[in-house]
């Protein structure tokens, strides 16, 4: 994939996992972050379960990018979260 459909695929997938966990998007540049570190950890939880990871720009890498997204997601609110305390 190109780093332009990195980029597309990560914003889609971290804006959906954004609104999923906690209702609010995180900005433009933290949602592509946020999409792209989430496809790579989703990629990585899928290969290991022994499923295919992110094969391209289709359906299936979206939802793998969106489940990895929700896991960085819920940690960064553990992480950040306890510092706000």
């Amino acid at each position: 994939m190109s780093l332009l459909s990195w980029m597309i695929l990560g914003l889609v997938a971290g804006f959906l996992a954004s609104r999923m966990v906690d209702k609010t998007g995180k900005g433009l540049v933290l949602d592509v972050v946020l999409g792209i570190v989430g496809a790579i950890a989703g990629g990585w939880v899928f290969h290991a379960l022994g499923m295919a990871g992110v094969t391209g720009f289709n359906l299936y890498s979206l939802i793998v990018a969106v489940a990895g997204a929700v896991l960085v997601l819920v940690a960064y609110h553990a992480v950040v979260g306890r510092r706000a305390r």
